[in-house]
């Protein structure tokens, strides 16, 4: 592939001093008035390549596309990156994103050209996904309408073919995320406290998550500034993630914007925080002051930790359906137990709507149905309510004496 700066065509080659294959390009810069010559590196050729075809479909090259057609997965792979340059996603969603969109590519249906997709393909390729997730059905469905939507507004096709197109139904049963019991959070709680931060390195976290909600993620990023011990409040402002080759880096922000928020410590946990905060002081290359920094690594591996609590809980407790989530829906569980309101448990949990909260705990809620209508009755009885039922029968007795009068 040669180099043309006039329509933006670059080239792919092997640099042998890096070890790396260049994708080499050009893109117009607008204060200087013309194309400048850009490079960047891959482990493989065929990303290089993939990277080349993504530039050129994004910016609707009419010889590129005319050479070489416009492949579904690539032409996904365009719009992703554009999102990507235009600041829209970040490079954790990108990364997720490209995932879905690698997972259509393993299927004949993500090399097969745009305009000769059909609508019948797309829904044989879902319908044959059914024993996915629904979750995954939806980020599948929603890549493929993405696609033929903008393929339709830059002239690639006539007709779009998702018109014609169903979301399957998953065949999977959906799970819910199970909390521990209020006995079992008892047993675990005395166990975590009764362990030092150097026997059981992770129990902080598990308290943090079990008696204020965090994402393990939001856990996890915590540095000592954003720990307030004069007022016992936590300030959650950003998680660990992903970047798009899967590695580990510190956000700038939380999961969603709701999840900016502040939340209390309870005092009976104070003194385990400030144990953790004692030892993040001595480690040494903690130069972002992190409360759970690992030995010899940048950030803890989320993955790690969830392992770690798996283990102990079968081995100690013979519970075995339980992750890191699990103990963050535990104090949402425990919040709506005690009565609080929705939209409190809401902001505490970090959810953009509080339909998030009630779809997410509507069991329990429904537990405790019940148990509020109860509440209700004692109200009517406390304010002589019951009294109507005594004035209906004297309405109808009086009704009964007026037709036997006529």
């Amino acid at each position: 592939m040669g180099k043309d700066k006039g329509s933006g065509i670059g080239s792919i080659y092997y640099n042998r001093q890096r070890e790396k294959w260049n994708a080499q390009y050009s893109e117009y810069d607008a204060e200087k008035d013309e194309y400048v010559i850009k490079t960047k590196s891959f482990k493989t050729k065929e990303e290089a390549e993939k990277f080349q075809s993504t530039i050129m479909y994004q910016r609707s090259n009419p010889i590129f596309i005319e050479n070489n057609g416009i492949p579904l997965g690539e032409m996904m792979r365009s719009i992703l990156q554009l999102k990507l340059d235009s600041n829209q996603i970040s490079s954790t969603q990108y990364g997720r994103v490209l995932r879905t969109i690698e997972q259509i590519e393993k299927y004949p249906i993500g090399k097969k050209r745009i305009d000769e997709i059909t609508s019948t393909e797309i829904q044989v390729y879902l319908n044959a996904q059914k024993h996915l997730s629904n979750s995954t059905l939806l980020k599948l469905f929603g890549q493929f309408n993405q696609t033929f939507k903008v393929a339709m507004n830059r002239g690639y096709i006539m007709k779009n073919p998702m018109i014609d197109v169903l979301k399957p139904k998953s065949e999977k049963e959906t799970k819910n995320v199970r909390a521990l019991t209020v006995e079992e959070q008892q047993e675990f709680t005395a166990y975590l406290m009764s362990k030092s931060v150097e026997k059981c390195k992770y129990k902080n976290v598990f308290l943090l998550q079990m008696y204020c909600g965090l994402r393990i993620g939001e856990a996890l990023a915590l540095s000592r500034g954003d720990i307030d011990l004069n007022n016992r409040m936590i300030n959650i402002h950003r998680t660990l993630t992903t970047d798009e080759m899967g590695g580990i880096i510190m956000g700038n922000s939380t999961k969603t914007y709701a999840g900016r928020r502040v939340v209390p410590i309870p005092e009976f946990i104070m003194q385990h925080i400030i144990e953790q905060m004692r030892k993040s002081e001595n480690q040494e290359y903690n130069d972002e002051h992190l409360v759970f920094k690992p030995e010899g690594r940048r950030y803890t591996n989320r993955v790690n930790v969830n392992d770690e609590l798996k283990r102990m809980l079968k081995k100690y407790f013979g519970i075995t359906d339980i992750t890191t989530h699990s103990l963050r829906h535990t104090f949402g569980t425990r919040c709506i137990e005690s009565g609080m309101a929705p939209v409190v448990v809401q902001r505490l949990m970090g959810h953009t709507d509080v339909l998030i909260t009630l779809n997410t705990y509507t069991s329990v809620f429904d537990k405790y149905k019940a148990s509020e209508v109860e509440k209700v009755n004692q109200y009517y009885l406390q304010q002589n309510i019951s009294t109507i039922e005594e004035i209906g029968n004297r309405l109808l007795g009086t009704k009964e004496t007026e037709i036997e009068d006529e």
